[in-house]
């Protein structure tokens, strides 16, 4: 009988639940939102193939806001600044409906002039610790902002 059964739930189509709990993280292979003007980042999000993570810069390997991580986009390996997200944030800091990347290049300048959506004010203090007097310089993500929340 339970045979029976299990041979009746296999032949079913999806019935469009999920068995498994959401992941409410950014970690490998998750699919992002470029938020900022950048000619590589509105071609890939106009044809409909966002850039999805390929590494996360962190012990964990899962991102939070600030996080550096790399993503591939368009057949190419780009770095971005995570600077929204989808998990439950720490207080105060602002849950959004997607993952938001701005991209950069190595030196930590941002690939576009602009960035479309707010971004966290706590990302004025977590990049200014992350800004090395050798090492790249994340203070320029922060002046082409135009909202904060």
């Amino acid at each position: 009988m339970l045979r029976n059964l299990l041979n009746r739930f296999k032949s079913v189509p999806s019935c469009g639940f999920h068995t498994s709990p959401c992941l409410n993280e950014v970690q490998l292979l998750t699919r992002l939102r470029v938020v900022d003007n950048s000619e590589i980042g509105k071609r890939a999000m106009a044809e409909g193939k966002p850039p999805k993570i390929i590494c996360v810069y962190n012990k964990k390997r899962i991102g939070y806001i600030g996080d550096r991580v790399m993503v591939a986009i368009k057949g190419q390996k780009k770095k971005g600044i995570l600077v929204g997200l989808k998990q439950t944030q720490n207080v105060k800091v602002p849950k959004f409906d997607s993952n938001n990347v701005v991209l950069i290049d190595d030196n930590g300048t941002p690939l576009g002039t602009r960035i479309h959506v707010p971004i966290p004010t706590i990302l004025r203090t977590i990049l200014k610790e992350k800004t090395h007097a050798k090492g790249a310089d994340y203070t320029k993500l922060l002046s082409i902002a135009t909202r904060f929340v």
